[in-house]
């Protein structure tokens, strides 16, 4: 197994020489603890709380627990025992060096709420996710994506062209370090195991008497949707479940990091928005293995074909910020006359339209939609069209033709 260097490394180690603790969330098998063993020194011990002995030792008693280790100290899959905040704060507040404490949790959502109630401003909190198409094929320094032509010819340092076949190679291949690194070859097996191991460890915990075989279809129909507007009902038509209950269980998915949404893009100057968000998935290999698309080939001519490559090159741009420890403020556009924006980000004060497209050769009235935005109160800064032509182009000084490989 090869490990691969993880853009958010440098991160972790600039906050643990200024921060007591630092907590490292995200979605199951991402490599969370895996980056930190490799970043950690023999004089830090380590602890996971999936050993049932340790987590009941730091539930019933996390002074003691606290007492028996030694501290620097990376404690994993601290969501088990929230009951360890508050001890953690009185050791920071008794002056714990910086870089004392290292934690990791699986449920992001629960992990951040418990780490800003018990350790506010104590604690740095990074969010990792799954591999990025920068750390599995690039090289140099990551930079969050931004339409702005300096930047984009920096960042077209750091990879080499792909054509559309490699591309899909990529969105079925998936970025779960497991699978990437060679560590598992069956490909099938692993995302199975995935599945499994996430209904009967995370979900079962966040929905008692869960009905598992009805949540792995609900995964499954969630899956089919990726890419597109939330539509609740025929979800939960497609599984047989209310509509009450798929509302409930999308929660889940979006709490345990499997799937994330863009929010629709509007001020109080557009009035005619449309008020559904988009869902999507953190792992388009996740997306594949649900849909039963069995090679790239297949999948690049399949009916998701335009959706997962879509889903795909929002979530690499959401990443690239992620791994810089920075918010990306990101929506879709989509009016009832059906304008359509597939990612509006705004970065120092304007907004940035991007359109996503399969093809290597798109047109001018592809960024026809880009001027609705200059209705709004926000003013329009530079736009994009990010698809798969093999180099960086332009359509004109204020809109760019930028390749899919280069995110």
């Amino acid at each position: 197994m090869m490990y691969i260097k993880r853009d958010i490394e440098e991160k972790i180690i600039a906050l643990s020489k200024e921060y007591s603790c630092v907590l490292i969330t995200g979605p199951r098998q991402v490599g969370k603890t895996t980056v930190l063993k490799q970043l950690m020194n023999d004089d830090r011990e380590y602890v996971t709380l999936d050993d049932l002995e340790e987590r009941r030792l730091a539930k019933n008693d996390p002074a003691l627990f606290l007492q028996l280790h030694n501290i620097p100290i990376l404690i994993d899959e601290v969501q088990y025992a929230p009951e360890l905040f508050s001890y953690i704060k009185i050791a920071i507040d008794n002056g714990a060096a910086p870089g004392s404490f290292w934690l990791t949790g699986s449920q992001a959502f629960k992990m951040m709420e418990l780490a800003q109630e018990s350790l506010a401003g104590r604690v740095a909190i990074l969010h990792m996710p799954s591999l990025s198409q920068h750390e599995i094929y690039g090289k140099g320094k990551n930079t969050p994506f931004i339409p702005d032509l300096e930047l984009l010819k920096e960042r077209r340092k750091n990879g080499s062209p792909v054509d559309l076949n490699e591309i899909y190679e990529r969105i079925w291949k998936g970025s779960l370090p497991g699978y990437v690194s060679e560590k598992f070859s069956d490909r099938n097996v692993f995302y199975s195991s995935y599945i499994q191991t996430y209904i009967d460890r995370d979900v079962s915990e966040l929905i008692s008497n869960v009905d598992k075989l009805a949540f792995r279809d609900f995964i499954r129909a969630a899956a089919c949707r990726a890419g597109q507007m939330l539509n609740i009902h025929d979800i939960a038509q497609d599984v047989g479940v209310s509509d009450d209950t798929a509302k409930r269980w999308l929660q889940v998915l979006e709490k345990s990091d499997i799937i994330f949404y863009l929010r629709p893009y509007s001020n109080n100057l557009l009035k005619r928005t449309i008020k559904t968000p988009k869902m999507y998935f953190f792992d388009t290999g996740l997306i594949a293995y649900l849909t039963r698309y069995s090679s790239p080939e297949i999948l690049q001519n399949g009916a998701i074909n335009g959706a997962i490559l879509e889903n795909y090159v929002v979530s690499e741009i959401i990443k690239s910020y992620h791994n810089c420890a920075e918010e990306c403020l990101i929506w879709y556009y989509r009016d009832k006359e059906s304008n359509e924006i597939d990612m509006v980000m705004e970065s120092d004060g304007v907004l940035n339209p991007l359109e996503i497209k399969r093809s290597v050769n798109p047109g001018s009235e592809l960024i026809g939609a880009f001027s609705i935005l200059d209705k709004g109160s926000v003013p329009r800064g530079k736009g994009a069209i990010l698809c798969m032509r093999p180099e960086l182009s332009a359509i004109n000084a204020d809109n760019f033709i930028v390749p899919i490989w280069m995110i």
